[in-house]
């Protein structure tokens, strides 16, 4: 191996490093548990886009989460369910980047559009009066391109940094897929400046957003509290306690990936939460709007009833 980028042509995944009747079983389960989340989101996009009650801003934004979180799975998990059946776990240099450019895209664009939705709940709670002026379907819209254009510029400039790098080797990925972490451990040592300048860039990032949720659901919470009706209190609460709960999965998880300090055993506690962000949380998210939003049950009980008298 060279001392140069280019010199590299594929990396070798690691993986859980299992005996070959557990990748066979976890192939399976895998493969099922992306399936449905397939089903999962593909139905809450269906739904909203049939039934015209659901054609407000917050579940404009929820298509996109739903459209966010199939591609998300799609990025990785087709490579990691090859990887279980197969003795050659090999990656090539440029899809392994291509891999890293479209995980970080698309988990920036979900934190970016989580935040829109904490904004959308706070006009909701805070300035229901004004809440169909204030989230028209044109600030609507230019909240969400600029969601996606913003996460993909940040995946943009996090490919090239990585890509300007020089990988001296091993050539071993130890992780499912080519996340940034681990390939950033492959690069040659003396790059540490430009790798901390990466990590740090996306750090803040993540930090800078969770902090813009925080201010939003503080005054959430602090405008549910001066509601005078327990009723009213409790209808408010459950406006955003779906939110809630995506959020608290996404940044907890992210949290404890990119802020716990490096060791052994912190590289194999990163794949499993990885595997939680790249195949549980994109089946967990539609769960959790259906079961807990009383308008999105509703109009799944309506798409039933249509299909039974056709």
């Amino acid at each position: 191996m060279g001392g140069n980028q280019s010199w590299v042509t594929e990396f070798t995944l690691v993986g859980f490093q299992l005996s070959a009747e557990m990748e066979v079983l976890l192939f399976w389960i895998f493969s099922l548990l992306y399936v449905f989340s397939l089903l999962a989101n593909g139905t809450i996009l269906g739904l909203i886009f049939l039934d015209k009650r659901l054609h407000t801003p917050m579940y404009f934004f929820l298509t996109h989460l739903a459209v966010i979180d199939m591609s998300y799975a799609s990025t990785n998990v087709p490579k990691m369910l090859a990887n279980l059946v197969s003795q050659k776990r090999t990656i090539s240099f440029v899809p392994c980047i291509m891999q890293t450019f479209f995980y970080l895209g698309f988990g920036a664009t979900e934190c970016l559009i989580l935040v829109v939705m904490s904004y959308d709940r706070f006009v909701a709670i805070c300035h229901p009066l004004h809440y169909t002026v204030i989230m028209s379907w044109r600030v609507c819209t230019v909240l969400i391109v600029i969601s996606w254009t913003c996460g993909f510029i940040l995946a943009l400039v996090n490919a090239i940094l990585l890509l300007r790098l020089p990988f001296c080797g091993p050539r071993k990925v130890n992780h499912l897929f080519c996340e940034i972490l681990s390939v950033l451990r492959l690069a040659c040592a003396d790059t540490w400046v430009s790798k901390v300048v990466l990590f740090a860039a996306s750090v803040f990032f993540f930090v800078g957003l969770l902090c813009l949720m925080l201010v939003s659901y503080m005054h959430i919470i602090w405008a549910i509290l001066k509601i005078q009706s327990k009723q009213g209190r409790m209808k408010a609460f459950s406006t955003c306690s779906s939110h809630l709960c995506v959020v608290g999965l996404f940044f907890g998880i992210a949290m404890v990936v990119y802020m716990v300090p490096d060791s052994k055993e912190r590289e194999e506690q990163e794949k499993m939460l990885s595997l939680f962000h790249s195949l549980f949380n994109p089946m967990l998210n539609p769960l959790i709007y259906s079961l807990k939003n009383a308008q999105v049950k509703d109009a799944f009980h309506r798409a039933l009833q249509k299909m039974r008298s056709i």
